[in-house]
């Protein structure tokens, strides 16, 4: 049997692992916030997951963060894990789970654009800028119409996603020149640890402190919290890792067609919520506009490989 072949079991499994978990992570975040203040149920996830990550790696290694550039990785931490994380959880608190998937699907047409604008600044391939395009318009849909989704959703609520989707984006290409590829494990438990602090200190300012006293927190969004730590973001992100280190960058990216359509299923189905024409359409936007960038260079690869 062949490498490729011995590792197919392994590679599917951490396929279902980013397309199942971040699809339904959506819908654990809505559970979560019902009693839980966003950036303290954020602050527990990662600084929980970056802890048992640390313990892991320093039984592994006496200086785990050896060979990172320290700065880097705490601003990558803060722009991913704290505002990119965060500001969506906090921005859940008056968007559908579905409606908020749709939006981070959005992320790899910023990233393309970001790169254009600040770091390789390579102008897009022609079906890329198709896809921007394309998917922009769905966004703006979405936009539009999202009032008629949910009577108690304002413009700060989007603003956040906005923002949290920049953060991300500049994260995703800062970290390219932060971390070296044999230290990306050690990279992500610096980077979630220092996401938690983030939000940790979020949660200080905004004084989350008097709502979980004056309210309690429910064990539907305990388990929640629990689900979103351990699976969500332990489990999960193994398996990105995994795949990112044995797997075509594009192939991986899939992640971000398959999760959007997982958590608008989930919402109706779980959480009750509308999905209109409106919706629908601006979905089949963003989805392919997405599909368009993601697969930019694949046609060209396979027919250049075709005509060896």
């Amino acid at each position: 049997m062949t490498p490729s072949r011995a590792d197919l079991p392994a590679k599917l499994a951490a396929f279902a692992g980013i397309y199942l978990i971040w699809g339904t992570t959506y819908l654990g975040i809505a559970l979560a916030i019902r009693t839980f203040p966003p950036f303290s149920a954020g602050a527990i996830r990662y600084l929980t997951a970056g802890g048992l990550m640390y313990a892991w790696l320093r039984a592994r290694e006496p200086r785990p963060f050896d060979g990172l550039n320290i700065p880097g990785t705490l601003l990558c931490g803060v722009l991913m894990s704290g505002i990119g994380n965060g500001f969506v959880m906090w921005a859940q608190k008056g968007l559908p789970s579905g409606l908020t998937a749709l939006f981070v699907a959005s992320l790899p047409m910023l990233i393309l654009l970001f790169d254009w604008a600040f770091f390789s600044r390579q102008r897009p391939a022609r079906v890329a800028t198709i896809g921007v395009i394309v998917g922009l318009a769905g966004v703006a849909v979405l936009a539009t119409h999202a009032g008629g989704l949910s009577g108690h959703i304002r413009p700060v609520h989007l603003l956040a996603i906005l923002a949290a989707e920049t953060a991300w984006a500049m994260a995703t290409l800062l970290q390219r020149q932060f971390v070296p590829i044999t230290r990306i494990v050690s990279f992500t438990c610096l980077q979630l640890l220092a996401g938690g602090v983030f939000q940790l200190s979020a949660a200080l300012i905004g004084r989350d402190w008097i709502a979980l006293a004056a309210h309690g927190v429910a064990l539907s969004s305990i388990l929640a919290v629990a689900y979103l730590t351990f699976v969500g973001t332990l489990v999960a992100n193994n398996c990105y890792s995994y795949l990112i280190a044995h797997v075509s960058a594009h192939k991986v990216a899939t992640y971000a067609l398959v999760n959007p359509v997982i958590a608008m299923a989930l919402g109706v189905v779980v959480l009750g919520e509308q999905v209109s024409w409106s919706m629908l359409i601006a979905s089949a936007l963003v989805l392919f506009g997405v599909a368009l960038v993601l697969f930019q260079g694949v046609r060209r690869r396979f027919a250049a490989a075709s005509a060896r």
